[in-house]
């Protein structure tokens, strides 16, 4: 996707969060964070990015393929990047690529995941909808070109 360090040559996250752990069940006896938070904060990037290029309501229909490379730890500060890969009828392909900062002494940004979802535009009864193909030159535009 992108290969820069510090903030993917200034492109702007989807999702920036630091990574905190209140109970003892989300994180391994080390410190690392279970994987189902990271899942959540790809899904939750990726399901924004959905919404802004839909115009509407969009759910989450596949993962298509999910990799964890490194342990996150708890106080990294996870940064989330999404992209529009394809658009369908009434679908959307989203490639989710997960950073952290991780030690301010000597700072380091570490990829820590990657992802490739499905979503699907839905009406107010659940039903998918057509995702409209105004904008169809953004079809693999990064997430912030499509708030203009």
């Amino acid at each position: 996707m992108r290969s820069a360090p510090g903030l993917l040559g200034g492109v702007e996250p989807v999702l920036r969060v630091p990574v905190r752990a209140d109970k003892a069940q989300e994180r391994g006896e080390i410190g690392n964070l279970f994987g189902g938070w990271l899942m959540a904060q790809i899904d939750i990037a990726g399901g924004i990015v959905a919404v802004l290029r839909s115009r509407g309501p969009a759910v989450t229909a596949a993962v298509e393929q999910l990799a964890f490379l490194v342990p996150v730890r708890v106080w990294d500060v996870l940064s989330v990047y999404a992209d529009l890969l394809d658009i369908g009828r009434t679908s959307m392909r989203i490639r989710v690529e997960a950073y952290v900062h991780r030690n301010p002494q000597a700072p380091e940004f570490i990829r820590v995941a990657e992802a490739t979802l499905t979503y699907v535009a839905v009406d107010a009864a659940g039903e998918p909808r057509q995702v409209r193909d105004e904008n169809a030159a953004r079809h693999s535009a990064p997430a912030a070109a499509m708030l203009d």
